[in-house]
């Protein structure tokens, strides 16, 4: 099966590095943006040939065996993310001043940060020894729509500052969860000072959308709704 590089969706993007590379130890990454009058295809045959990207499984343990270290290569529009695991590799040579660890700094894109953390507490209060993927809105998008929200929470309706949480277009992994409950007790807060009644919880999405993140656009309605979204 070819080497799938391309996703379709931001929502794949993001889900595919969280979900699927971070888990496997791909924790070293570069980013790099392919100018327009470059094609985006030819780029990415050339990077996964360089860095032998494709190859079998098989392949890839044999390499961690050796304490060799393995790589993934993912791109979303135009912006594309090569990723490595620990062990010897010329990637590292070639990338030493630009490489960067997602546990210590986050992969910014889209307003999305995406890192590796150590877990926090579970629900009996223990503290929780293995290390997930964690995907939150930036620092600096998070503040500034919790100061836009807060700014209309004592002018606008209700039903107005409800739409605009479930138009909100993070897909709520639970530090999103947590950023976006944030947000809605400091409009809460707001209203209460203004008279106005408060916003439910239940106007938050929840849960997240799962995706196929290579999954090509078959329709021209599809098609014609991701070329927007670009």
């Amino acid at each position: 099966m070819q080497y799938r590089a391309e996703t379709t969706s931001l929502v794949g993007f993001v889900q595919q590095i969280a979900c699927c590379y971070l888990r496997h130890g791909y924790w070293w990454y570069v980013t790099g943006y392919i100018p327009d009058r470059k094609d985006p295809e030819l780029v990415d045959r050339k990077l996964i040939t360089k860095y032998e990207i494709d190859v079998s499984e098989s392949t890839r343990s044999r390499r961690k065996r050796l304490g060799r270290a393995n790589l993934q290569y993912i791109r979303h529009d135009r912006l594309f993310v090569l990723l490595a695991t620990k062990g010897e590799h010329v990637f590292f040579e070639d990338e030493q001043k630009s490489v960067r660890d997602i546990r210590r700094i986050p992969l910014s894109y889209c307003g999305y940060a995406i890192s590796y953390r150590a877990g926090g507490r579970t629900q009996k209060g223990h503290r929780d020894p293995k290390w997930h993927a964690h995907v939150a809105m930036e620092r600096q998008q998070y503040l500034a729509l919790r100061d836009h929200f807060v700014e209309l929470a004592g002018r606008r309706s209700a039903d107005d500052i409800a739409t605009m949480f479930q138009r909100l277009p993070f897909e709520p992994y639970a530090p999103v969860r947590r950023q976006q409950l944030n947000i809605l007790r400091a409009v809460n807060r707001r209203r209460k000072q203004s008279g106005r009644e408060t916003i439910p919880a239940s106007v938050l999405r929840l849960k997240r959308r799962i995706v196929k993140p290579f999954e090509q656009l078959e329709s021209k309605a599809e098609r014609s709704e991701y070329q927007r979204s670009r």
